[in-house]
C-alpha cells in the first residue's frame, strides 16, 4: 500500500543572501511609500515580494510513501540460572504468549533473540545480547522490546539507547528460596601450625521454609581428608579458626549442607587454597661419636637461614678418665630436661648421628622421643659402628619405632649405594643425579662402611651391590622415621669418586620426615594449568607398580533442587574414570582440557582399602549464574522505569500487549504497551513548479499597475 505525501521546497536562482536583502529593500520602499502617503503602496509591496519569490523558485515535492513494519525486539535468557526447576516452563510460556499477543498486531514483526552463559564466567551479558539486536535493526522502527529472565544481569551498566518501551518478565516463584556460603576473608598465606582465621557468612534468601531457618550444617574439610561437621547459624559473621597441617598448598573445602526445595546447592560451597609457610624450622642434632661427617651436618643445617639449630654434641662422655680436675673445665651442662622433657614437641626433626647409649640421655628421655614420633614427630637416625653395639641406640625404647634391626655386622670395604627398585619409585630417591635407571650403573661416589640391618617392613630405597638396605623410611603411627646404615654420606659431599647428590637426598629425606606433600609417596593432587588453556593436571603419586586409575567427581550437572536427598545426603554427581599414564617411576600423570567450571572432587584407591581424596575448582567453586539465583527485578529496575516501560512476573499471569502514543507510560493494570513508530520507505519522488515564471511575471505586473492606476484615478481633477 502507498500514500502520496506533499512538501513544498526551494531552489533559489540567485544566493540567499541576495534574497534577503532585496526583502529589506522591499521593506524600506514600502515604508517610504507609506510614510509618503502613496495608496498603492500595499499593491506595490506585493508586486516586489511576488518577484522575489519567484527567484526563491520554489516548487512541490511529490513523494509516494510505503509503510514499514514495526519491529519489536524479544532477547530470552537462556543462562544456567534459568535452568533451575520451573524457570524452563515460564520462560517458554511468556514467549508464546508475546508470539500470540503481538503476531495479532497489524504491522509488526518480531525479532527473538537468546543469551546463553558467557564464556568468561562473567555472568549473564544481557544489555550485549540487547545491544547486538538493536544494532541489527532501524532504530526508526523499534516500537518496544521484551526481556524474559530472572533479572540475574551482570552488565546492567552497559545498557543501550532506547527509542522505545522496556518491559521485563520476571520468571521465578514467590516461594522461590536459597542458601548461600559466602567468603568473606581468607589469606593467602599462613604459618604451620599456628592459628589462622577465615570469615564467612550463610545467607538465607526468599521464603525461607521454617524448619531450615536460623541454623544450617557447615562442613569443613582439609585436603580432601574427612569432613568436620558443625551447626552454625545464618546471617552473621562466623571467624572459623584453622590451623594448616603442612607447608605448601593446603587446600579447605567448606560446605553447608543442601536443603530441601532451595533453588541451587551450586553456591552452597567454595574452596580456599592456602600456602602454608614455615616460620623457623627448628632442628635438634645429637651428635655422639665425633667422625669426620659430624660437621657435615651442622654444615648443612646452619646453612639455611630457615633453620633452628639445636646441637647436643658428647664432648665429655661419664666413663673419661684424665684426671683433670672439674673446676678446670670449661663445659657447659647441656639442659637435657628442658630439651627432652619440657620443650621436645617444638622440634620438627630429631636427628642422632651415631648417638650411642652411654647413660647421658636417661630412659625417660628417649621413651619421650619415641611418643614424640608417634604422635607426628620425625626423626632420622645416621648409623655408624656402635648402631651394631651393645650400646645401639636400637636396644633403647627407641628401637620399638626404629626401621632396621642390626645384625651386629659391619662391613667395612667399599660399595657404590643404588637405587632399590621401590627407591626408583619412592619421591625421595626418584630422579636423583646419576642414579641407577633399569641395568645403567649409578654414577655415584663409593662409601666405605655399612652396618648390616634386617629392614622388615620398612621401605628400603637404597641398597648395597649386593642388596643389604642402606637407607629405610618407616611411619609410626602418626610420626615417621628413617634409619641410614652407615656413616659416610660426607664422602658425596666432599667429592670422593665424583661425589654425589647429597645435599639433595639430605633435604628431600628431611623434608619427607616433616611430612612436605610433594614427596609423599603415595598422593593424589591435581592443578589448573593456566599456561595450557587452563587444562587440569592429575598428578598420582604410587609405590605399587600397575596401572592406576582415579574417579574424577564433577560439579552438578544442573544444580537442580530436585536432585536434593531429603536425607541430608550429597548430591547425585556426575562420575567417570579415568586412566593415568605412568610418565616415570612411581608417577602418573594426565591432562584433561576442556572441563567446565566448578568444583572436581578426586578419589583415588590405595592398597589395604584407604583412599586418597583431592579436590579442585576449575573457575570459581560456585559460576556466578548461582551466586544469587534468586529471581529479582533489581538490576533492571531504574532502567525500565526511565523507557516508561513495566515489570510483570510471570507468576503473577501475562499481561495482554496494547498499543500506545509515544511519550506514553507503556504499562498499567494487566497490560503493556508498545509504540507504533509510523515509520515509511519513499518509492518516488516527482517535482514540479508552484507556479509557471510567467504567470509569476503576471501577478507583479498586475499589483504594480493596479497601484498606478489607482494612485492616478486619485489625483485626477474633477470634470465640470
Amino acid at each position: 500500500m502507498m500514500a502520496g505525501f506533499d512538501t513544498v521546497y526551494f531552489d533559489p536562482l540567485v544566493p540567499w543572501a541576495a534574497i534577503w536583502a532585496a526583502l529589506a529593500l522591499t521593506a524600506v520602499l514600502v515604508g517610504a511609500a507609506v510614510w509618503a502617503g502613496l495608496l498603492g503602496w500595499a499593491l506595490r509591496g506585493v508586486a516586489m515580494v511576488t518577484l522575489i519569490a519567484a527567484l526563491t523558485n520554489p516548487g512541490l515535492r511529490h513523494e509516494n510513501r510505503s509503510p514499514l513494519r514495526d519491529i519489536v525486539v524479544i532477547v530470552v535468557d537462556d543462562s544456567a540460572s534459568q535452568t533451575l526447576p520451573g524457570r524452563p516452563a515460564q520462560s517458554a510460556q511468556a514467549l508464546e504468549h508475546l508470539r500470540a499477543e503481538l503476531g495479532r498486531m497489524p504491522g509488526v514483526d518480531l525479532r527473538i533473540h537468546h543469551v546463553g552463559d558467557s564464556t568468561d564466567n562473567s555472568g549473564t551479558q544481557m544489555m550485549a545480547a540487547l545491544s547486538h539486536a538493536l544494532a541489527l535493526e532501524p532504530a526508526g522502527r523499534i516500537a518496544g522490546a521484551f526481556l524474559i529472565t530472572d533479572g540475574q544481569i551482570h552488565d546492567a551498566a552497559l545498557a543501550p539507547a532506547l527509542p522505545a518501551p522496556l518491559h521485563l518478565l520476571l520468571t521465578g516463584t514467590p516461594t522461590d528460596w536459597d542458601r548461600r556460603l559466602v567468603l568473606q576473608n581468607a589469606p593467602a598465606f599462613a604459618i604451620v601450625g599456628e592459628e589462622t582465621r577465615l570469615r564467612l557468612q550463610i545467607t538465607d534468601s526468599g521464603a525461607v521454609p521454617p524448619g531450615q531457618a536460623g541454623m544450617a550444617d557447615l562442613s569443613i574439610a582439609v585436603n580432601g581428608g574427612p569432613a568436620q561437621s558443625f551447626r552454625v547459624p545464618t546471617g552473621q559473621d562466623l571467624d572459623l579458626p584453622i590451623r594448616l597441617p603442612h607447608a605448601g598448598a593446603n587446600v579447605l573445602q567448606l560446605r553447608t549442607a543442601p536443603a530441601p526445595g532451595e533453588l541451587s546447592p551450586r553456591n552452597n560451597q567454595t574452596v580456599v587454597q592456602i600456602n602454608g609457610v614455615r616460620d623457623r624450622l627448628r632442628v635438634l642434632l645429637v651428635s655422639g661419636e665425633p667422625h669426620a661427617g659430624e660437621r657435615t651436618w651442622r654444615n648443612l643445617l646452619k646453612a639455611d637461614s630457615a633453620v633452628d639449630l639445636v646441637h647436643f654434641t658428647i664432648l665429655r662422655p661419664p666413663e673419661k678418665q684424665d684426671n683433670v680436675p672439674v673446676t678446670e673445665l670449661s663445659l657447659i651442662p647441656f639442659p637435657t630436661h628442658e630439651l627432652f622433657v619440657e620443650k621436645l614437641d617444638s622440634f620438627d626433626l630429631i636427628i642422632f648421628d651415631r648417638y650411642r647409649m652411654r647413660g647421658i640421655l636417661q630412659t625417660l628421655y628417649l621413651e619421650n622421643i619415641r611418643d614424640y614420633v608417634q604422635n607426628g614427630g620425625a626423626v632420622l637416625v645416621a648409623a655408624g659402628p656402635e648402631y651394631a653395639s651393645v650400646d645401639s641406640v636400637f636396644r633403647s625404647p627407641l628401637g620399638e619405632i626404629l626401621p632396621g634391626a642390626p645384625t651386629a655386622r659391619v662391613l667395612q670395604q667399599g660399595f657404590t649405594p643404588h637405587l632399590s627398585p621401590l627407591g626408583q619409585r619412592h619421591p625421595v630417591t626418584q630422579g636423583l643425579a646419576g642414579a641407577n635407571i633399569g641395568e645403567d650403573a649409578p654414577r655415584w661416589g663409593r662409601w666405605f662402611r655399612l652396618v648390616e640391618m634386617t629392614a622388615g617392613s620398612a621401605d628400603v630405597v637404597m641398597e648395597s651391590e649386593d642388596g643389604r638396605p642402606l637407607l629405610m623410611l618407616e611411619r609410626a603411627q602418626k610420626g615417621r622415621i628413617a634409619l641410614l646404615a652407615s656413616d659416610q654420606s660426607w664422602l658425596w659431599g666432599r667429592g670422593f669418586e665424583g661425589g654425589g647428590p647429597q645435599q639433595e637426598l639430605l633435604r628431600r629425606l628431611a623434608h619427607w620426615l616433616m611430612g612436605e606433600p610433594q614427596l609423599e609417596e603415595n598422593a593424589l593432587s591435581a592443578e589448573v594449568r593456566p599456561d595450557a588453556g587452563g587444562s587440569l593436571r592429575i598428578t598420582r603419586r604410587a609405590l605399587s607398580p600397575g596401572a592406576q586409575q582415579i574417579t574424577l567427581t564433577g560439579p552438578q550437572p544442573d544444580a537442580t533442587a530436585q536432585n536434593v536427598q531429603t536425607d541430608g545426603r550429597d548430591l547425585a554427581e556426575p562420575e567417570r574414570q579415568i586412566d593415568l599414564p605412568e610418565i616415570s617411576p612411581g608417577l602418573y600423570a594426565r591432562d584433561l582440557t576442556g572441563l567446565a567450571e566448578g568444583l572436581y572432587t578426586l578419589r583415588s584407591d590405595q592398597p589395604g582399602g584407604a583412599e586418597l581424596q583431592a579436590v579442585v575448582v576449575i573457575g570459581p567453586a560456585a559460576p556466578k549464574e548461582f551466586e544469587t539465583p534468586m529471581a529479582s527485578a533489581t538490576p533492571l529496575a531504574d532502567l525500565i522505569t526511565s523507557t516508561g516501560g513495566g515489570i510483570r512476573a510471570i507468576a503473577d499471569g501475562l499481561p495482554d500487549i496494547r498499543t500506545l502514543r509515544p511519550g506514553r507510560v507503556a504499562e498499567g493494570r494487566g497490560w503493556l504497551g508498545i509504540t507504533p513508530r509510523n515509520a515509511f520507505e519513499s518509492r518516488d519522488t516527482v517535482l514540479r513548479a508552484l507556479l509557471p515564471g510567467w504567470l509569476w511575471l503576471l501577478i507583479a505586473a498586475t499589483c504594480a499597475i493596479s497601484a498606478w492606476m489607482w494612485e492616478a484615478g486619485r489625483r485626477r481633477p474633477p470634470q465640470t
